[in-house]
């Protein structure tokens, strides 16, 4: 029987995510990644060789994941609501992310993985964004690359930072849809013209 390398894979890189979420690349360890796998701790190394390049692979693919899920779309009937909306859905699905990424702000300073890709991505995203703006679509008054991450903060700091969305807000994580409304009508207030 054939050794089906791509599940395999998978299956590192779904364990890889739900660890480095939680501990952190320094908290986590190649042994527990493997077992929450079923796969044997040499076929970890061999696909991605040592923790902290599996660390980046995880955050590389984490990354790609939403912005092929989640992308601004100026043409929408709510474009900055729906944007802001759908990225606060995404997070609430996809909490790891935001992790991922605080974690990396923590622990891999200076060193950003797949920076240039990534760079990429967010001036396509910020382009997307001052086309918006000089077509009145959003407000020009914000730099788009400020409105873009603002609304990027807006939408996932609530899955970043659960406990004192709590305590500040009031409401619960499953409280989703009072949260959302939130979210959708600041992005609003801070993007949409006229408003």
């Amino acid at each position: 029987m054939a050794w089906d390398t791509a599940a395999t894979r998978r299956k590192i890189l779904d364990a890889a995510l739900a660890e480095f979420a939680e501990h952190g690349p320094a908290g986590t360890t190649v042994d527990r990644i493997a077992r929450r796998s079923g796969v044997n701790k040499e076929r970890v190394y061999n696909y991605f060789g040592n923790k902290y390049a599996l660390f980046k692979k995880v955050l590389a693919v984490e990354s790609e994941r939403i912005a092929g899920e989640v992308a601004f779309d100026p043409a929408a009937a709510d474009p900055i609501g729906d944007y802001a909306g759908r990225i606060f859905d995404y997070h609430q699905v996809h909490p790891e992310l935001a992790r991922l990424l605080l974690w990396e702000g923590l622990t891999v300073p200076g060193e950003v993985p797949e920076e240039e890709a990534r760079r990429a991505h967010y001036a396509a995203k910020v382009d997307v964004f001052a086309r918006a703006q000089e077509a009145g679509v959003l407000r020009d008054d914000l730099e788009p690359g400020m409105l873009v991450y603002a609304i990027m903060a807006l939408a996932n700091w609530w899955s970043a930072s659960p406990h004192v969305a709590r305590m500040v807000t009031g409401t619960e994580p499953d409280d989703a849809a009072r949260r959302r409304a939130a979210v959708v009508a600041a992005a609003r207030r801070l993007a949409a013209p006229g408003v």
